[in-house]
């Protein structure tokens, strides 16, 4: 898991991070409004599961833009 760079507007953190779908690998991006990288990381933690979930299910219905799943906060 890593964090991706801030946002450009300034406002909340994305967190990138690649979920395992079969041998392959799926990069994934969360939208948060806490204003440190260290809050947006914790939270990604704490919720980790729901959010592989959640991936899980856009990846099923195809819900990829550039390759990417996007994700925000719960």
């Amino acid at each position: 898991m890593r964090i991706a760079k801030d946002d450009a507007d300034g406002e909340g953190k994305t967190i990138a991070f690649a979920l395992a779908i079969g041998s392959a690998r799926q990069v994934c991006h969360l939208e948060t409004s806490f204003c440190t990288r260290n809050q947006a990381f914790a939270y990604l933690q704490r919720n980790r599961t729901v959010f592989e979930q959640r991936a899980r299910e856009l990846f099923a219905r195809g819900e990829v833009t550039d390759g990417v799943i996007h994700l925000k906060m719960i």
